[in-house]
């Protein structure tokens, strides 16, 4: 058979339509790699040790797994394969662990930890994040080192142990290897296709900040007959002070948290980005949110604050009697070129100018990301898209980010990457909650265009 890219494809397309992609998924799937279950641990060494590390040792990378530097975390591997000191280095990135499996949870018939197909999904936990990932990508290099004999260029992968931990000691660890992790590009894989039809490429993430106010006025709580009318209610207090920061409408009324415009680059590329719920996604309230924005301006391109939980009295069982203290925990995503650390000092002047002094706010110590995003104009970016274009005969999907967070920021700022992400589910997987699935076009369709890409940056990468 010729050596060529078209060749490359086809190899790829054999070894998911034999089932040799999907036994491998199966397999992992079934270690239970449950990070936030401390019992779980050994099965995460288990899964470096007897799938990733063979997985790699047959395509002649060098395997290493090194300590976290976070007592919190787990363990990291690096795989390595250098072919030269002239070509360009990938980098890509993987995460082993898996949410809670939530067994007794699923639909019957199904367990999180056998994968089962049922027309075109696979059920299992971690097929789609991350598990079933990372597999396709490393299917696609040995799909381009099988009919090639070479990469054509340094492939570097790191897998962690702890995503779903919030990635403890990641950040440390790139800083410590920085020279270990070198590269040119970070090309991975994680999180959902702007919809399940549409192949996408995505250039960073939004960051999340999240955030308690409270208002406490006085200990215990006091009977509504005797007291209602002679004593400030606290969660009235707060409610009034919510409505001050966003509107009916979802508006963002503060303006001090949001960015000053959407670059055009990145308007550009949103515009070619239509937001349509699956039929099993929730429908758009299109009349929320920023006024004339998009659907995609505002869930890629802009800031957004939500009240995630509010609380005063006794919701579970409430009674005849005024709360003493009321409370809310919100939330800001927000995208690359807005400083999180403005947030709280914006809404305490905010708060002390319109009257509500008394109403705390504070950084919670829960879910913090910053926000990246490379140029849709950046050469990587235009290279990708012409890779993705040539192996699926259209154009995808370009988001400057995602709308979620993911530690995107140790590629981008720590490791000073360009980061190109090709995600391979949709926003209708069920990731984190019982039945998680895959879907059988996606994964073949991203075995496709992983592999199209590997075989073009050993054949063409923009100048590094």
């Amino acid at each position: 058979m010729a050596m060529n890219r078209s060749s490359a494809l086809q190899r790829a397309a054999r070894h998911f339509d034999d089932g040799q992609f999907i036994a491998d998924l199966a397999r992992r799937v079934a270690v239970r790699t449950e990070s936030q279950v401390p019992e779980r641990r050994p099965a995460l060494a288990e899964y470096l040790q007897n799938e990733m590390r063979p997985a790699f040792e047959r395509m002649g990378f060098t395997v290493a797994q090194l300590d976290n530097p976070s007592p919190q975390g787990g363990p990291f591997m690096v795989a390595e394969r250098i072919e030269g000191a002239a070509l360009p280095t990938m980098l890509s990135y993987g995460h082993a662990d898996v949410i809670r499996g939530l067994e007794g949870q699923w639909r019957a018939g199904l367990s999180p930890w056998d994968l089962k197909q049922e027309g075109e999904r696979y059920y299992g936990r971690g097929s789609a994040d991350n598990k079933g990932q990372h597999s396709i990508n490393l299917a696609a290099l040995a799909s381009v080192l099988a009919e090639r004999g070479r990469l054509g260029f340094n492939a570097k992968f790191l897998i962690e142990t702890g995503e779903e931990l919030g990635s403890p000691g990641l950040a440390e660890f790139c800083a410590r290897e920085k020279e270990h992790l070198k590269a040119d590009v970070l090309i991975a894989s994680d999180g959902p296709r702007l919809s399940a039809a549409r192949p996408t490429l995505y250039l960073g993430s939004r960051g999340a900040i999240n955030m308690d106010f409270t208002v406490r006025l006085r200990e215990g709580a006091h009977h509504s007959g005797n007291w209602g009318g002679l004593l400030a209610n606290p969660g009235v207090m707060l409610a009034h002070a919510l409505a001050s920061i966003i509107d009916r409408d979802g508006k963002v009324l503060v303006r001090e948290l949001l960015p000053a415009s959407i670059p055009a680059s990145v308007r550009a590329a949103l515009a070619d980005c239509a937001v349509e719920p699956g039929a099993d996604e929730p429908s758009i309230d299109d009349a929320w949110g920023e006024p004339g924005f998009s659907r995609a301006e505002k869930v890629y391109g802009w800031n957004t604050f939500e009240i995630l939980a509010f609380k005063t009295g006794n919701p579970e069982n409430p009674v005849n009697a005024i709360p003493g203290v009321a409370s809310a925990h919100c939330q800001i995503r927000f995208v690359a070129g807005t400083d999180p650390a403005s947030f709280v000092p914006a809404l305490r002047r905010h708060l002390d100018a319109n009257g509500f002094g008394i109403v705390e706010v504070a950084q919670s110590d829960k879910s913090f990301f910053h926000a990246t995003r490379l140029d849709p104009d950046s050469p990587w970016v235009r290279w990708a898209v012409d890779s993705i274009t040539r192996t699926m005969g259209a154009k995808p999907a370009v988001l400057p980010n995602i709308g979620g967070s993911l530690p995107n920021e140790c590629f981008a700022d720590i490791l000073g990457l360009p980061t190109l992400w090709v995600p391979h589910s949709y926003a209708g997987c069920s990731q984190h909650a019982p039945n998680e699935h895959v879907l059988e076009p996606i994964l073949r369709e991203g075995l496709a265009m992983m592999t199209g890409l590997f075989w073009d940056l050993g054949e063409q990468a923009p100048a590094h």
